[in-house]
């Protein structure tokens, strides 16, 4: 089954906090801290860190409840029922980390553009950051334990340059009398204090990242707390440390003040050197490429709770069956952030640009901290409500002096909104309205857990058993213990999945099934499935009975033939066919899924064919003799993806003893294109028996159809690769001859293969082409018949 493993321990917990802390936080907004209020910055840190504080053991009591990804977004939805508030809470954490993302990625763009690329060559700024971003997703979608032990290498680089940097401080001036100038350098500006603390605010917001993450941590009640109090600590002393040493600049003021982002390397210089300043500017690179990556997670996390419980596309929940991490929020978290630098800082940066819209980095803060500080004032609210609501609930850690000290921590977070920049909170505010209006259009999606009920579990036939073969049949554990026992062996049999709408063909298809599966292992097993569908209104008691007789026929059925090989039987409940058919196939592992082809209710297929985690075969016409006797198999010439696959099948029966007929057809008429012969019989074994056919008909259709009938046996084709051009259910030449098969009584399978996004480019992409080259033929054709003239 494809679930997620916790793969990080407290090492890497913390680091993730602590990298996300360590970023544009503490290399650019210290210097701008220091040229608002000088020594006060420090004031400043500790207050956000303090407001930080209160809302971190809000998430810590939450986080010892429950230990999985989502953060304040999982936090409220376990609180809460009114979905509108919990799509305003996970779509403003989820644009809140990835504006922190993209603010920490733009700000090393900065850093790029003033130290590293030559001023001369013309990179737009954002560039990087946006090229910075799509590496960190790719990382991300490939597993979250090597992000992790990137996470972990990165940040302890970057304490130790932050080390080096305050010991720079210190060496130049001396202790005593850098602390000299540092007590005299504060300030009373209480405005500009609380202005700085709101802006800094986004530094300390990564011990949520840890909480969003506890999906991915071991022994997460224990381990996320624990993370988040030191990560927490840890990063305030820094803090401490750097602004001391940015107040003994020997630079002057305004000269950091106009640096503004990148004034601590000009700082470094000032202190270590050439060597010094390279050295932070590595660490500030770092630094913020290690907190964007941990960032990415959290909100991948986010988005995927979100599509699990319905209120995102349903993909996003998907998790890849190889890396094991929700691979469709970590491209839309991309995408997002991507989104964002090119909208702040190439379009609308704060100088120039397109328009009179004025953005930037300044603005771009504003933006997350707004989309930060208003889920998490209502995650303090989630806590008091969660105390009276479940008030027997274990808490292993518990918020002292509840609920007064949630309620400073609401009134802290409110407070802070209040002081940022205004740009950032009007684009902000729009941009959340926008979201909230696009959800209510939508509505939202039934909860994934809400979808499927497993009506009757799977129970497991034996090889070779008929009749009263049903008594012997194992319960679920059982079978789960004969596949543990049997290890890996029994984790690699080769696995078909046979949904059955209409019980009275089930032999057919569970004995094909057997039969192709045994072309390709010598132990396989069939999964057979029966689905109930219900609509969304309708409780799912009132068909649980329907359900059970629906399976129980089944197995009856099933009962009175002989299947070679052995063969589960389940039924479920659901409210999408499609779905609950994928996450079958998902969850059982899977190599084949083969069902009927669609007489009614399309749009199953269609969720099936492009949604499937594996191949899936659409069979027709088969019956008890077809499905068992695979001696002669007919192939039409294709192209594409589907056809590639296909053949990948036809010459595993083909080494198995069928003979195989190859057939070209030249269309007299404008339904279907000429293929190369060639090219499938490249594809297949050499050493197989190959019969080739070359005929001319009407359509492509006829053709392979006509050949099909004469030669005896089922005809094989890929799904086209046209099936957007108009509503095809598997393409424009599959649908034909599935038409013009049924009417002759051939048998046909139509193998479709998951193609993602380029194959859904592709599909669009190649109607055009072929049409392209029928014009191009025809034009040919003409200009060949024309006669020339002789002057």
């Amino acid at each position: 089954m494809v679930e997620h493993t916790r793969t990080l321990g407290f090492k890497v917990a913390f680091a993730l906090g602590l990298g996300t802390m360590i970023a544009a936080g503490i290399f650019s907004l210290s210097g701008t801290a220091v040229a608002a209020v000088g020594s006060s910055a420090i004031i400043s840190f500790v207050i956000a860190a303090v407001i930080a504080s209160i809302t971190a053991y809000t998430y810590s009591e939450f986080a010892s409840i429950y230990s999985e990804n989502g953060g304040g977004y999982l936090f409220s939805s376990r609180t809460f029922e009114e979905d509108r508030l919990l799509f305003a809470i996970g779509s403003s954490l989820f644009l809140g980390y990835c504006a922190t993302t993209a603010f920490y990625l733009a700000t090393m763009g900065e850093w790029f553009h003033q130290f590293i690329i030559p001023h001369g060559i013309p990179i737009p700024h954002g560039g990087i950051a946006v090229l910075t971003a799509i590496l960190l997703g790719y990382l991300n979608s490939k597993g979250t334990e090597e992000s992790g032990t990137f996470q972990v290498l990165v940040t302890s680089a970057k304490v130790a340059v932050l080390v080096v940097f305050v010991g720079g401080a210190f060496g130049s001036a001396g202790p005593a009398e850098a602390i000299g100038t540092f007590t005299t350098g504060f300030q009373n500006d209480v405005g500009g204090i609380v202005s700085v603390a709101a802006v800094a605010f986004i530094t300390f917001f990564g011990f949520s990242a840890i909480a969003a993450s506890a999906g991915e941590i071991i022994e997460p009640r224990k381990t996320v707390p624990k993370a988040i109090a030191a990560s927490i600590l840890t990063v305030t002393v820094l803090y401490i440390f750097v602004i001391v040493a940015m107040v003994n600049s020997p630079i002057p003021a305004e000269v950091v003040a106009r640096q503004g982002e990148t004034a601590m390397g000009k700082v470094a210089a000032a202190f270590l050197g050439s060597f010094g300043k390279w050295l932070i500017v590595a660490g500030a690179i770092f630094s913020m490429v290690s907190a964007s990556n941990a960032s990415i997670l959290a909100a991948s996390g986010i988005g995927s709770l979100m599509g699990k419980q319905g209120q995102a596309p349903r993909r996003f929940s998907r998790i890849h069956p190889t890396y094991a991490t929700p691979f469709w929020s970590v491209i839309t978290t991309t995408g997002v952030i991507s989104a964002l630098i090119v909208a702040f800082i190439t379009l609308f940066p704060s100088e120039g640009g397109v328009g009179p819209l004025h953005l930037g980095l300044n603005a771009l803060t504003g933006f997350a901290n707004l989309n930060l500080l208003a889920p998490l004032a209502v995650v303090n609210v989630a806590l008091i409500a969660s105390r009276r609501r479940f008030p027997d609930l274990e808490r292993p850690i518990r918020v002292p002096f509840s609920p007064w000290l949630p309620v400073l921590g609401i009134v802290a977070n409110l407070a802070l909104i209040a002081k940022l920049p205004p740009t950032g909170i009007a684009v902000g505010v729009a941009v959340e309205l926008l979201f909230i209006g696009a959800y209510l259009v939508w509505g939202g999606a039934p909860n994934v857990d809400e979808l499927v009920r497993h009506a009757v579990e799977q129970q497991t036939q034996p090889l070779g058993t008929t009749g009263d073969g049903q008594a012997g049949a194992e319960t679920p554990s059982e079978l789960d213990t004969d596949v543990e026992a049997a290890g890996e062996e029994s984790e690699d049999r080769y696995r078909v999945l046979v949904p059955m709408a209409r019980i009275n063909r089930a032999p057919d298809y569970v004995r094909l099934a057997a039969t192709l599966a045994n072309a390709r292992d010598e132990n396989p097993i069939v999964h057979v499935l029966n689905v109930t569908h219900i609509p969304d209104q309708t409780p799912y008691e009132m068909v649980q009975e329907t359900a059970e007789k629906r399976a129980d026929r089944l197995v009856e059925r099933l009962d009175t033939v002989d299947v070679n090989a052995e063969y589960t039987v389940g039924g479920h409940i659901s409210r999408d066919v499609g779905f609950d058919i994928n996450e079958t196939a998902r969850s059982n592992e899977v190599d084949l899924i083969l069902m009927g082809y669609p007489e009614e209710h399309y749009e199953i297929a269609e969720s099936v064919e492009y949604n499937a985690p594996c191949d899936v075969l659409f069979a027709q016409n088969f019956d008890m003799g077809d499905s068992e006797q695979l001696d002669t198999i007919n192939v039409g010439v294709g192209g594409g993806p589907h056809h590639e696959s296909m053949l990948s099948l036809v010459g595993t029966l083909g080494k198995a003893g069928a003979t195989v007929h190859v057939i070209n057809v030249t269309p007299t008429g404008n339904n279907g294109t000429t293929e190369e012969m060639q090219e499938t019989l490249d594809e297949l074994p050499p050493d197989i028996a190959i019969e080739r056919h070359e005929v001319t008909a009407e359509s492509v259709a006829d053709g392979v159809v006509d050949v099909a009938a004469e030669n005896g046996g089922p005809l094989f084709i890929g799904a086209s690769r046209t099936r957007l051009l108009k509503r095809w259910v598997l393409g424009s030449t599959p649908d034909q001859v599935i038409q013009r098969a049924d009417a002759a009584g051939v048998p046909v399978i139509v193998y479709a293969t998951p193609t993602g996004i380029t194959g859904r480019l592709s599909e669009a992409l190649t109607p055009l082409g072929r049409l392209t080259r029928r014009v191009f033929r025809r034009n040919q054709e003409r200009d060949s018949a024309t006669p020339v003239r002789s002057d």
